[in-house]
């Protein structure tokens, strides 16, 4: 995977060859289903902290983006 995605500081589009993005787009999809379920296989609070970066967690918005981000790079094939 090394070589396969280009990201800039700059206002210019990431690229990530086919495989790289069905993967990418499947965890995802998984992040997603892991912040929806109940249960104990569900991510938790401080997992969720963590991967809103500081900013106020919201379980709801960040799986949604997930989602959408996912459908964008299927939708890219």
């Amino acid at each position: 995977m090394p070589g396969s995605s280009t990201i800039s500081h700059h206002d210019a589009a990431v690229a990530l060859d086919h495989a790289d993005a069905k993967r990418l787009a499947t965890v995802l999809e998984e992040l997603a289903y892991l912040l929806e379920i109940p249960g104990p296989n569900r991510i938790n609070d401080a997992q969720l902290g963590a991967l809103c970066e500081g900013r106020a967690p919201d379980r709801a918005e960040l799986s949604r983006w997930s989602r959408g981000l996912a459908a964008e790079l299927k939708g890219r094939r």
